[in-house]
């Protein structure tokens, strides 16, 4: 699947809350359970930039008026300063995007960003069972490195959470 990928901006929120509510719906991939509305999202665009917190989606020019497919960013790890180095990456696709080789094309282009900042590690959280989403991580150099077991309960069960790293720059 082709498409442009950018940096993200105000007139994606529409369509990135889109993308976000369906698997606040549909998925555990995120442990939200409400959907979110524009209002709920707009301090989440306004804290990236060009530094250690970006975004960048993932729009298919063939769709018309550049749809949005996709998007991945990395934030904040954890509110306290000697964190700040580390961030969080996630990436969500369109459910008609996935599976086409996007989410790779669109996450190598955040770590490839991120390469040139000061960030030592990038953190996925990945609620398990999800292979697709392990195995695109580890496709990206991110390993496992810790397992929660039952932290989080949706959809009437209780789900696992994997952290996976990666070393930034790139450790051969």
């Amino acid at each position: 699947m082709s498409g442009t990928i950018r940096r993200g901006r105000a007139e994606d929120l529409a369509a990135i809350v889109e993308i976000y509510n369906h698997y606040v719906a549909h998925s555990a991939a995120t442990f939200d359970t409400q959907l979110q509305s524009l209002d709920d999202r707009r301090p989440w665009l306004a804290s990236f930039g060009t530094g250690r917190h970006q975004l960048f989606v993932a729009t298919d020019d063939e769709a018309g008026a550049g749809a949005l497919l996709g998007y991945a960013y990395s934030g904040v790890m954890r509110p306290r300063a000697a964190y700040d180095r580390s961030v969080e990456t996630s990436i969500y696709l369109a459910p008609d995007a996935v599976g086409h080789g996007l989410g790779a094309r669109l996450y190598g282009h955040l770590f490839e960003a991120l390469a040139a900042t000061d960030v030592h590690r990038c953190y996925g959280v990945v609620t398990a069972p999800n292979p697709a989403s392990v195995a695109l991580h580890q496709r990206m150099g991110f390993t496992e490195v810790g397992r929660l077991s039952e932290c989080g309960y949706k959809f009437d069960r209780w789900w696992d959470v994997l952290w996976l790293e990666k070393p930034l720059p790139a450790e051969t």
